[in-house]
């Protein structure tokens, strides 16, 4: 079977918005662990929005300087604008709307009650294999990194960077594709080779020829609009919404860490593992849980999670700390060790 995935960079219109969510994320909790947070982020060309629900005991008075710091961290810096100009977002001309209220009460008193701050159904996946996920978007992930890692230190390629890979029945790469803005014309074999460790059949970069005109300047982004890339591509069903934009409590981060977590231990002797887990807004048990691992078929583990409670999970993988910035950068994937603990 011939299967493909793609993956972005951080400096993708919409993973701009990811780690800008990320970020503020991460001072309110700073400020108050316990902070309920759901916010999202639109950029395009140089104005930002961020809209959404935050209550705690947070001030954010520097959201200005969050939001020019996220950019920074990217790499969308004042020498990157002298470098490219018009052709991508200027960090000294920005305009931000904060339309940031409190959250409801009503989801307030659910979670005070250690309930879940949202519903929906959430998935975790492992396969055997490097990372343990599914190969194509595995090297999809790995040939990104490396382009994006050429590109913060080039003054001829940019930071928008999407790649693509298609592999066929024996694993082998038929195609690689990379979009990448170029300045001038730069030969990326030598880099596709080192990284892939093979040379695909078909090679493919920059489909339209030319690519100058990038990130939010050539596209609008948009939080959770890159859920294929931040879990598992066409591999596994996508679960639950956005990881990036809220905390724990919300489930949309929790119960698909969880799953994933699951899904690894649960991997042992078959080829993949899937791992379904549902939450009720405002209730602290999960309606159903559900493993589909190979021969086992699927296995009811509602005895082996005996309290999935929101404090609980968040506890155990300790989600009240400001990592989100580290974790949008890195991959959802990332957070797990060989052993199936935080990594950071």
């Amino acid at each position: 079977m011939i299967k493909t995935a793609e993956y972005v960079s951080l400096g993708h219109p919409d993973k701009i918005a990811d780690y800008i969510s990320s970020a503020v994320l991460d001072e309110c909790i700073s400020q108050d662990p316990a902070v309920r947070y759901a916010v999202e982020v639109m950029v395009k060309n140089n104005h930002i929005i961020l809209g959404g629900e935050v209550s705690g005991n947070i001030r954010l008075n520097n959201l200005t300087d969050i939001v020019k710091q996220a950019l920074r961290d990217i790499g969308y810096d004042e020498k990157y604008n002298q470098i490219w100009q018009d052709n991508a977002i200027d960090i000294n001309h920005l305009q931000i709307t904060n339309l940031i209220s409190a959250q409801s009460a009503e989801i307030g008193q659910g979670i005070d009650a250690d309930g879940w701050g949202d519903q929906g159904v959430f998935v975790g996946y492992a396969q055997k294999g490097e990372g343990q996920l599914n190969r194509e978007l595995w090297l999809a992930q790995k040939l990104n990194n490396a382009v994006y890692t050429a590109a913060r230190n080039s003054d001829n390629l940019g930071l928008d960077i999407k790649t693509q890979i298609t592999i066929g029945n024996d694993g082998k790469i038929i195609t690689a594709i990379i979009a990448v803005p170029m300045r001038r014309p730069e030969d990326l074999q030598l880099l596709v080779l080192k990284t892939l460790g093979e040379m695909p059949e078909n090679l493919i970069i920059n489909g339209t020829g030319s690519y100058t005109c990038h990130s939010s300047i050539a596209d609008c982004g948009i939080t959770g609009r890159k859920l294929a890339c931040d879990f598992y591509s066409t591999a596994c069903p996508v679960g639950g919404g956005s990881p990036w934009t809220k905390d724990p409590s919300k489930a949309d981060l929790t119960l698909n860490l969880y799953a994933r977590k699951l899904a690894v231990q649960y991997l042992a002797d078959n080829d993949n593992c899937f791992v379904y887990l549902s939450s009720c807004i405002g209730k602290s048990d999960l309606p159903s849980a559900v493993i589909k691992a190979g021969r086992q078929g699927r296995v009811k583990i509602n005895n082996i999670c005996p309290d999935c409670r929101p404090r609980e999970l968040i506890s155990e993988l300790k989600l009240n700390r400001p990592i989100y910035r580290e974790l949008c950068r890195r991959g959802l994937m990332s957070y797990f060790d060989a052993l199936g603990n935080p990594a950071f």
